[in-house]
């Protein structure tokens, strides 16, 4: 538990091919069923304050109270996950805290002297994220997400699914959000 954000929510993984990484998950880790957004619909993303045209896929699961989140960038637009890729990594990238109180947290993270690495937004105001660099620091990207809206109810759901999970229908493809 952390002092500052609360409860790890999501561990969320960088790939290169998120297919794949969805098979790993399903056959050799047993977790699924995997909610996968070909061409995820950003209102806006920023990259370190200038507005960046980053396009991604994204698949969602739980393990438990966890959520994974698989990340596949499509285009060579500025992001974090272009930074992470290009400096020879592939895993894990950040560590995901959820709010319904978003503005607070996030400027508490500001106050404490977080930086924003990238920013944006999904599905109207309750949908923003952010992603503090780390850079001065070895350690996990810390983000932060606001679960305030329909994503809320959304991971929500996808939760309860994992629960009672038997294997069947392992992939469910979503409409881009």
């Amino acid at each position: 538990m952390s002092r500052i954000f609360g409860a790890v929510c999501q561990n969320g993984y960088v790939v290169r091919d998120i297919r794949a990484a969805m098979d790993h998950w399903v056959n050799v880790m047993g977790v699924g069923p995997w909610y996968y957004i070909d061409k995820v619909k950003t209102d806006y993303f920023r990259h370190r304050g200038q507005a960046s045209a980053m396009e991604m896929s994204v698949a969602l699961a739980n393990s438990g109270d966890l959520q994974i989140e698989l990340i596949q960038q499509r285009n060579d637009a500025p992001s974090m996950y272009k930074e992470f890729l290009d400096s020879g990594r592939e895993g894990l990238q950040h560590m995901s805290y959820w709010t319904r109180d978003y503005q607070a947290l996030y400027d508490r993270a500001l106050s404490l002297g977080y930086k924003v690495g990238h920013e944006g937004q999904i599905g109207g105001e309750k949908g923003r994220f952010a992603y503090f660099d780390t850079e001065a620091h070895p350690g996990t990207v810390v983000e932060i997400s606001d679960i305030s809206g329909s994503k809320g109810s959304f991971f929500e759901h996808i939760r309860k699914v994992a629960a009672g999970w038997d294997g069947s229908d392992p992939i469910r493809e979503v409409g881009g959000r």
